[in-house]
């Protein structure tokens, strides 16, 4: 597999809770190009599961994502990024920045998915919300 993207752009990993985004990101881009919802709720609140402080764990995400494109340093956003609106923002981000937007996305057969999330050491999540994962992903794939 070769993908080519821009070396100086916003790329936002796209896919269901336990598809690879995250090892896929930490594989193929460096570790300070990688930000992870995850992380930024960690450093919010000490629990990177924390789903309470999202809303403040993605103002500091994309805070410091505009940061580093005023920088002129590729970035990458690890989240799900399934919702409309928080595909929005990262587009926004890159139109204010003059960069190109690109998403990597992950689709893989909900069996895999679920069998990857039950063999999470951390963060289980509930069947109903892979489901949903999923769902939400087919549909924003016609939207990309």
């Amino acid at each position: 597999m070769r993908i080519e993207i821009p070396q100086f752009s916003l790329v936002a990993m796209v896919g269901a809770s336990s598809s690879g985004k995250t090892t896929f990101a930490n594989k193929y881009f460096r570790p300070t190009e990688v930000l992870s919802s995850d992380f930024f709720r960690g450093m919010i609140s000490d629990d990177e599961s924390s789903q309470e402080v999202s809303k403040e764990a993605f103002e500091l995400l994309l805070m410091t994502a505009e940061k580093r494109l005023e920088l002129m340093k590729l970035t990458v956003i690890d989240a799900t990024n399934l919702q409309k609106n928080s595909r929005k923002q990262i587009i926004d981000l890159a139109h204010r920045q003059n960069v190109h937007a690109v998403a990597i996305v992950l689709d893989l057969p909900e069996s895999i998915i679920k069998e990857r999330n039950m063999n999470r050491e951390n963060r289980k999540l509930r069947e109903r919300v892979i489901k949903n994962h999923i769902m939400e992903l087919h549909r924003s794939i016609r939207n990309l």
